[in-house]
């Protein structure tokens, strides 16, 4: 099991060795690393010192700075800001969905671009998004995406299109999203030191359908990783491009 692979496309493809399947929680891109600053998209195009500057700005939480610095670097670009980041997130694709294993589960992230999924995922990648699947006798749900924030990732929806995915997705024993149930030590990072956007429709069917697992990723270094809610034991699975160690699932 791994979640935010940002990129890391070496120990993805060691992470299913032993395992009957892997699942993906999303967010493969790499669009800045917030560790190194010299990694992803962005400093690939506007080099490590505005990459330096874009990160201040929104830990300081001054996103409308941020935009703004975003916007000037981007007006350069011009018309072809689509097609150039597009061009990028395929190139992060192609290696990512080439280092998946057979069987792969996956779901997408909130900086995920899911209309491009398709192309990339071969016959042995099941993509599910609202979907139920049966893995090893026990009933998985996926729900994808992140509700949407001031950061304006490519994959917000609304609360209430999240919420209707959450419904569909019903009673599991397993529930596979990307972002946690809204309570305050699963969402805070503490090294960005906010709170990040959890789902109060996911904390409610937990409440409701008291799954054996909730399992997510998105928030990288969180307050707490694990905790029960009820009967449910839920885990943030870990922020995989730092670590490279998949969370393992055992019956």
């Amino acid at each position: 099991m791994v979640s935010d692979v940002h990129g890391n496309a070496r120990d993805l493809a060691r992470a299913g060795e032993g395992a009957d399947a892997l699942i993906c929680l999303g967010d493969l891109v790499l669009f800045l690393d917030y560790a190194d600053h010299s990694r992803g998209i962005f400093p690939d195009l506007f080099g490590v010192e505005n990459a330096d500057r874009l990160v201040a700005l929104r830990t300081a939480r001054r996103f409308e700075e941020a935009r703004e610095l975003g916007a000037r670097l981007w007006a350069g670009v011009g018309a072809e800001r689509a097609s150039v980041i597009e061009k990028a997130v395929r190139r992060q694709y192609a290696e990512m969905f080439a280092a998946f294993p057979t069987p792969t589960y996956a779901t997408y992230g909130n900086v995920d671009m899911p209309p491009l999924w398709p192309e990339y995922a071969g016959p042995g990648t099941t993509v599910l998004d609202g979907e139920r699947v049966e893995i090893g006798g026990r009933v998985f749900g996926f729900v994808g995406g992140g509700l949407r924030t001031p950061m304006r990732t490519p994959y917000e929806i609304s609360d209430e299109e999240y919420a209707a995915k959450i419904e569909a997705v019903g009673e599991v024993d397993v529930l596979c999203t990307h972002i946690p149930p809204e309570v305050p030590e699963l969402v805070y990072d503490t090294v960005a030191r906010r709170f990040e956007r959890g789902s109060r429709a996911l904390l409610d069917a937990i409440h409701r359908t008291r799954p054996r697992y909730a399992l997510f990723g998105h928030v990288h270094q969180p307050l707490t990783r694990r905790m029960r809610i009820g009967a449910t034991e839920c885990v943030n699975v870990g922020h995989f491009a730092a670590t490279g160690t998949p969370w393992a699932l055992e019956w």
